[in-house]
């Protein structure tokens, strides 16, 4: 059965040239996927052709003749871009065209257009962006990461529902560990609406294991972190912060004699299993989850195989249905909430 994608084809701080092989690479690995590549047709078609490939059954061009610029203000891309390549890619996913979007553009642009065009789930209220971060035992996956900044309990304990429910459907797991995030496990830490969301999760039926410290995150101690955006989104940018910084000590030590630059070569193969362990690269692809809809938003700074990721991110929703299965639960949850 043919399942189908649309990229916004021209978002990102490289457009085409990396999302072009990218939906080439992704359309080679998986024989029932088919994309609808948006954007400006004729700067498709030359990129298209620059690798070889060319518009056809399983790969469509969609014309659109504006862009987002990565710094455009979402109130203005929402009213002023109507036929640009993010939006354009939306509508197709409103329109039943396509069963999901992937961009690497302007976040924010795309949440404002994502909401806007697909609305929210009923019974959530704000939606929130999910991805996924290597732990010494696999990986986890942590939400909000920036789309509300302030959130009371009520959002969540919406993400924490939603974020176990996706979590259980990519990674097959029946009943997902949930953590909240906070600065410590004692029951008495904590400001009150994370004592609040964690009385609300223990009420519930949701595998609720507690709080969880931010050295928690990468033990792999949860399925799920969650969060409110302004706190994850310092976690996640803190995180990637030492990782760089890890990185670059790292290559500093290993040439800075002749002796070490010596104890890198023999080091080599451990270290190349380190860079694909951890390599962001690998888990890119954030889910705007809680929308009548698959929105997938990639890293704008993102290279082919981080594109490619992302695409393959979308695959899994779709093939799980993600967003109904956050509407089946939820209605559940509230149901018994209400009974009860």
């Amino acid at each position: 059965m043919a399942l189908t994608i649309a990229l916004d084809a021209m978002g990102g701080d490289h457009g085409p040239p990396v999302t072009v092989p990218a939906a080439l690479a992704a359309l080679a690995e998986a024989p029932q996927l088919r994309l609808i590549l948006v954007g400006d047709e004729q700067v498709l078609q030359q990129e298209l052709a620059r690798h070889g490939g060319r518009a056809g059954e399983r790969l469509h061009i969609r014309h659109a003749s504006q862009q987002v610029a990565m710094d455009e203000l979402p109130s203005q891309a929402l009213r002023t871009k109507k036929d640009s390549s993010m939006r354009v890619a939306i509508d197709l996913v409103k329109a039943g065209e396509a069963s999901a979007c992937v961009s690497a553009g302007n976040t924010g642009a795309l949440m404002a257009m994502a909401r806007f065009v697909l609305k929210t789930l009923p019974g959530v209220e704000r939606p929130a962006i999910i991805t996924t971060l290597p732990t010494m035992r696999g990986h986890t996956h942590m939400l909000d990461l920036g789309a509300n900044v302030d959130s009371c309990a009520e959002h969540l304990f919406q993400f924490a529902v939603m974020g176990s429910v996706l979590t259980s459907a990519v990674d097959n797991l029946e009943r997902p560990r949930v953590g909240l995030l906070n600065i410590g496990e004692e029951e008495i830490k904590g400001n009150e609406r994370v004592k609040e969301a964690a009385r609300l999760l223990s009420e519930s039926d949701i595998h609720y294991i507690g709080f969880v410290e931010g050295d928690d995150i990468y033990k792999g101690r949860a399925d799920v972190v969650v969060c409110d955006g302004f706190v994850g989104n310092v976690a996640l940018k803190t995180s990637e912060g030492v990782a760089r910084m890890i990185t670059a000590f790292m290559k500093e030590e290993f040439s800075r004699t002749p002796f070490t630059r010596l104890a890198g070569l023999l080091a080599r193969p451990a270290l190349r299993a380190l860079r694909d362990r951890i390599d962001p690269r690998r888990y890119n692809g954030a889910s705007f989850i809680g929308l009548q809809g698959i929105v997938i938003k990639s890293h704008g700074s993102a290279d082919r195989l981080s594109f490619a990721h992302a695409i393959r991110e979308a695959v899994k929703e779709v093939e799980q249905d993600v967003p109904q299965r956050i509407r089946s639960q939820l209605e559940s949850l509230l149901l018994e909430r209400a009974v009860g």
